[in-house]
């Protein structure tokens, strides 16, 4: 059965086509190769506009790909390299290629392919015998799958160089044939990770992680120890942090140990399924709290937040989950410090979905817990517990959750893990936070498909939720995904029964396959749309 449109090569004769090709060419060389300057109309007329002929490739009534042909001199390298005849073979009856754009979630080779074949086909029609191209420095090796051929320097700029090449059809013929395995081995291959753990591991953190084993004990592990907890306090602003082999839900119940041995009273909010948890592990440390529920994904109004520590001024601590994973919600921080700070309350955090993923600030933090295997972009196993003042060991408190044992220790009282450590360590020398644009885009493309999105203004860009309709099992959308390469979160319990399936944008996030796997989900919600009946409306 077919699962997806096939996409259409031709000669671009209507004027939408025309129009959707000047949107296509302002989105690559304005907004992601800056070659041109920003416009209000976001559209790119090209200068040789009235001289080009346009292939396109469309997929339904929408123009994924273009390239622009135009044979007459001079050619736009002639104006890049002098002498440009030099460089070509004799014989050579050139056309000049420009204006090469394929919108992200369609690159990696297929679409390309096509454009090409149509292009050899219209060069043979036209008598060339020859397209040159500028080929972007960062697709030189597809080009050369394709066939072609790169001579002379480099040109353009620094900031967007391209290579010179030229295509003939002899050349696009030896490539087709091992071009076309090696698109359908890419194809059948394809892996995409949108989980909020494990997440997609960088190359120079899976480097790390691969170096043989140095005890714990030794000056080098406790070099790298400092090394890390340093660049973990410069992120986040906090004062103190101490690392332990474990997990998030390991943090929070070294932070639920603390709270215990205080013996005071507190105030826990809930309004997603960690939040919950929170409240669980009050409840199995036999803590004195007040709580504040709503439905989730609801806010938690700030007023009603203070009223409850106004009319409690025995409550000494606030705990919440910062963002919470089952709905993408985040609660203000900002605020609820100056809450905090306002009735002399001390403010803990889970914020396991947060650091690596939003800027954080824990300056006015009491603590707060987080992973290595989330937005940090490293490996499970490494439970991180931020706080703001010294904590002294605590005879009362087992040792393995006592945090004061790991502070005395410097982090190392137990046997601890050295490949974590340095996975670790290389991931925050090249964390990036994640891009609002491109959660904001990921969410236009879904609603435009006709999916309900749960979002707000609150949302965090590392976490989108998508609510599926009654008559479309989330359990059996995830499993169709993952057969295709894409795996996004859809088996946790609370998910399943919410009918929910999430993409997280945590750890190393490749443009081109983010696009190439929300095509892929696009694709199968319009096939499950056709078998499974018309979804229903967001409200």
């Amino acid at each position: 059965m077919s699962q997806s449109t096939p996409t259409l090569y031709k000669i671009a004769e209507l004027a939408d086509e025309i129009e959707q090709i000047h949107q296509l060419n302002y989105e690559t060389f304005v907004e992601e190769i800056p070659q041109h300057n920003a416009n209000n109309q976001k559209k790119l007329v090209d200068r040789f506009n009235d001289e080009n002929t346009y292939i396109i490739a469309k997929k339904n009534n929408e123009v994924i790909g273009m390239i622009a042909i135009r044979g007459n001199r001079p050619f736009s390298l002639d104006q890049k390299l002098d002498h440009l005849e030099t460089y070509l073979p004799e014989k050579a009856i050139p056309c000049e290629i420009r204006l090469l754009s394929i919108k992200p979630a369609y690159r990696g080779g297929r679409t390309f392919y096509g454009l090409c074949e149509k292009l050899v086909s219209y060069c043979l029609e036209k008598g060339y015998n020859m397209a040159l191209i500028s080929g972007t420095t960062r697709q030189t090796k597809l080009y050369r799958h394709i066939g072609f051929e790169a001579f002379g320097p480099l040109v353009g700029t620094e900031k967007a160089p391209y290579q010179p090449m030229y295509l003939t059809k002899k050349n696009f013929e030896l490539a087709s044939r091992l071009f076309e395995r090696l698109i359908h081995r890419e194809e059948k291959n394809f892996y995409h990770n949108f989980l909020p753990g494990p997440v997609e591991i960088s190359e120079n953190v899976k480097k790390a992680w691969g170096k043989p084993a140095i005890s714990h004990r030794s000056a080098r592990f406790k070099k790298v120890m400092n090394d890390v907890q340093q660049g973990l306090c410069q992120l986040t602003n906090a004062k103190h942090v101490e690392i332990a082999v474990g997990t998030g839900t390991l943090a929070n119940e070294m932070i639920a140990a603390h709270l215990s041995n205080t013996r005071s009273r507190g105030l826990i909010l809930a309004n997603g399924e960690f939040g919950e948890r929170l409240i669980d592990h009050g409840v199995r440390w036999g803590l004195s709290f007040e709580q504040i529920t709503m439905k989730w994904g609801t806010a938690i109004e700030l007023d009603e937040i203070e009223n409850v520590l106004e009319q409690s001024p025995d409550i000494q601590w606030l705990w919440t989950v910062h963002c919470d994973t089952s709905t993408g919600y985040v609660y203000p921080l900002k605020d609820l410090q100056e809450i905090c700070k306002k009735n002399r309350v001390k403010l803990c955090l889970d914020a396991c979905s947060t650091v690596g993923v939003l800027p954080v600030d824990f300056g006015g933090v009491y603590m707060a817990s987080t992973v290595s295997g989330k937005g940090l972009g490293s490996y499970p196993g490494l439970a991180i517990l931020f706080h703001q003042e010294e904590i002294f060991p605590n005879k009362q408190i087992p040792a393995i959750l006592d945090i004061g044992t790991y502070q005395a220790s410097a982090s190392v009282p137990f046997t601890h893990s050295s490949n974590g450590l340095a996975a670790l360590q290389a991931a925050l020398r090249n964390l990036e936070p994640v891009s609002e644009e491109l959660a904001m885009e990921i969410c236009r493309v879904f609603k435009a498909s006709g999916m309900t999105v749960l979002r707000g203004r609150e949302y965090s860009p590392g976490i989108i939720t998508v609510s599926l309709p009654e008559n479309m099992a989330s359990k059996d959308f995830g499993d169709q995904l993952k057969t295709l390469g894409v795996h996004v979160s859809y088996e946790s319990s609370y998910l399943v029964k919410r009918n929910w399936f999430q993409i997280a944008l945590m750890g190393k996030q490749e443009p081109a396959k983010v696009w190439k796997a929300i095509e892929i989900i696009k694709q199968q919600f319009d096939y499950f749309f056709k078998e499974k009946g018309q979804p229903q409306c967001a409200k």
